[in-house]
């Protein structure tokens, strides 16, 4: 009979135990925001289920007490609460009060990871695998070999950086041309050009833009920061068009260029006006100008906007953060002119006095995709040779968190409401 009684007494104390739960905060309390998402995706590792609780403490996490997750939250110095069943409950109840603007989101799997960048690139070279690496969130890198081979389906979620889709080598020749990085790219392009028996880079960008299109419209998640965001467009408006001067692919570039762009096939962008100088660093009219912005690091900020909770669902996942006014920085395509974007876009972040768009949010056939202006959120104006950003610096930007939340936005569900 004592053993009976002890065999049930320990039954009894693990459901008491899994009837806790953990929750991780996000607004002003947290210790360290980017963190807490490599927290978020370390439960999803683990196959338990995490609740993502929109507006509420800055979109905190709750999932079910394990000891090893609190050990884990210790370990990396994210903070968090031990709650009963009854207070997850009475959370649950108030955010889905009719009258407040929140939500409760599901998060189910681990979303796999993939980064377009070339094997030569250091982690630095970009601000996703930068945070990636600092919040200890698992990712892949592919280049074009894995993309025109077909791999992409095999990821849920891709980036892309500063890369230039256009073929035209970010437009660095005025000023890098003779540097030896600079010439070790362009070796490096032709030669994977000439290994999928393109005669050309332009060519092979292009071909690889098709397949990341595909990968959207079956279902994938797309996130762009930086130069992939109008250089991925404008490869895709320019379809079969020449738009290279001779220094970049060894003719001239088609006189009728402009007319010959067709808008329809594009992300986020319309009425485009390409930069026909090949010594000008910048594409066309998407990027704002930085002599013509009239702002200073001190004041150059974007602001969040706000979404229905309950009803806009994904961009209020978007743009969960403990700040709403975000420091702005700078890129080799820094922000968008709202005169070229596309209605069809869901604009998340912009500064409405310079009429510049920062953060936006589309579909495209079954899958997803958002644009990011700007490179590194904690370094307003990162040059080339610049050291690397030391986010252990910075581990409650708001400007990260955009990242972060992007990234585990494919493993979301929404919650079905209480009837």
């Amino acid at each position: 009979m004592k053993k009976l009684l002890s065999i049930i007494l320990f039954v009894f104390i693990g459901i008491a135990a899994q009837a806790e739960y953990l929750l991780i905060p996000m607004d002003d309390s947290q210790k360290d925001h980017l963190k807490a998402y490599g927290i978020a995706y370390s439960v999803l590792e683990f196959d338990k289920e995490v609740e993502w609780l929109l507006n509420y403490k800055g979109g905190a996490f709750m999932t079910a007490y394990y000891e090893d997750f609190e050990k884990l939250c210790l370990l990396r110095g994210v903070g968090y609460k031990k709650i009963s069943n009854s207070q997850a409950q009475t959370i649950r109840d108030e955010i889905e009060n009719p009258v407040v603007n929140a939500s409760i989101v599901k998060l189910l799997t681990a979303p796999k990871i993939a980064v377009y960048t070339p094997t030569s690139a250091q982690p630095w070279d970009d601000a996703v695998t930068m945070v990636l690496e600092y919040a200890e969130i698992p990712y892949e890198k592919v280049f074009d070999d894995e993309v025109l081979t077909g791999d992409l389906p095999l990821y849920d979620w891709l980036h892309l950086h500063h890369e230039d889709f256009t073929g035209q080598y970010g437009k660095f020749y005025a000023h890098y041309r003779n540097a030896p990085w600079y010439k070790a790219q362009v070796k490096e392009a032709e030669e994977m050009a000439a290994k999928h028996g393109y005669e050309k880079v332009s060519e092979l960008k292009r071909a690889v833009a098709k397949k990341i299109r595909d990968f959207t419209l079956g279902g994938g998640f797309l996130f762009a920061m930086c130069s992939a965001t109008d250089s991925y467009d404008i490869a895709l408006a320019a379809d079969d068009v020449d738009i290279c001067s001779d220094m970049y692919d060894g003719d001239a570039a088609d006189p009728q260029a402009q007319s010959k762009l067709d808008f329809s096939k594009t992300f986020a962008f319309e009425k485009i006006q390409l930069e026909r100088n090949p010594y000008v660093y910048e594409y066309s009219n998407i990027d704002v100008n930085p002599a013509t912005r009239n702002v200073t690091e001190a004041n150059d900020v974007f602001v969040l906007n706000e979404f229905s909770a309950k009803w806009d669902v994904v961009p209020t996942i978007l743009t969960q953060n403990h700040e709403k006014v975000i420091k702005g920085f700078m890129g080799q395509t820094t922000a968008f002119k709202k005169e070229v974007v596309k209605s069809s876009t869901i604009i998340m972040g912009e500064n409405k006095a310079l009429n510049e768009v920062r953060y936006l949010h589309g579909t495209m056939g079954k899958g997803t995709w958002t644009f990011y202006g700007g490179h590194d959120p904690e370094d307003y104006r990162h040059l080339v040779d610049e050291p690397p950003t030391d986010l252990s610096l910075h581990p409650n930007s708001p400007g990260y968190r955009l990242i972060l939340n992007n990234l585990l936005f494919p493993s979301a569900k929404k919650e079905k409401q209480k009837t």
